[in-house]
C-alpha cells in the first residue's frame, strides 16, 4: 500500500495550435513549458514523486534534437533527449516522458519542465498541448 502525499497537473496548452506556437530555444537557453507544486509533509519518508509530461511539438528545419529536462526547486532531477524531424517527414510530435524522484525531503517543492534545441541552424516550435502533473505518494520501508 501507497499512501497519497499530494498531487498536482497543470494543462497550459489543452490542444495542437499552429498559430499559438512558439520557438525552443537554442541551447544553453532553455523554454520554461510548465512548472507544479508539491507539498511532502513531515514523516512521510520513504516516498517517491511520480511526474509525467506531454508536449506537443513540430520540426521546422532540419533535425532538432530537443532536451527535455525537468527540475525540483531549480536543480536537475531527469533528461531525456528526444529528435524532432521537418519537412519531408514526419513535422509533429507529441513527446511523452516520465520521472521517478524518490524520498523528497518535508516542504514545498516547486517543478519545472523545459525544453531547449541542442542542435545548431535547426528549428523545433511548441504547438501544443502541453500537460505536466505529479503525485507525491509515501511508499513501504
Amino acid at each position: 500500500m501507497v499512501r497519497v502525499l499530494d498531487k498536482a497537473a497543470v494543462q497550459p496548452r489543452r490542444r495542437f495550435n499552429l498559430a499559438n506556437s512558439f520557438i525552443i530555444r537554442r541551447s544553453p537557453a532553455r523554454s520554461r513549458l510548465a512548472t507544479i507544486t508539491l507539498r511532502i509533509p513531515v514523516n512521510s519518508q520513504p516516498n517517491r514523486v511520480d511526474l509525467v509530461a506531454t508536449v506537443g511539438v513540430r520540426g521546422v528545419t532540419g533535425i532538432a534534437q530537443i532536451l527535455f529536462r525537468i527540475f525540483r526547486d531549480g536543480r536537475e532531477i531527469f533528461n531525456t533527449q528526444q529528435g524532432i524531424e521537418s519537412i519531408g517527414s514526419e513535422q509533429n510530435y507529441a513527446v511523452t516522458f516520465q520521472a521517478e524522484d524518490r524520498n523528497v525531503r518535508a516542504g514545498t517543492h516547486v517543478y519545472t519542465v523545459t525544453a531547449e534545441n541542442r542542435t545548431a541552424n535547426t528549428r523545433a516550435d511548441i504547438v501544443g498541448p502541453i500537460s505536466f502533473s505529479g503525485l507525491a505518494v509515501q511508499t513501504r520501508n
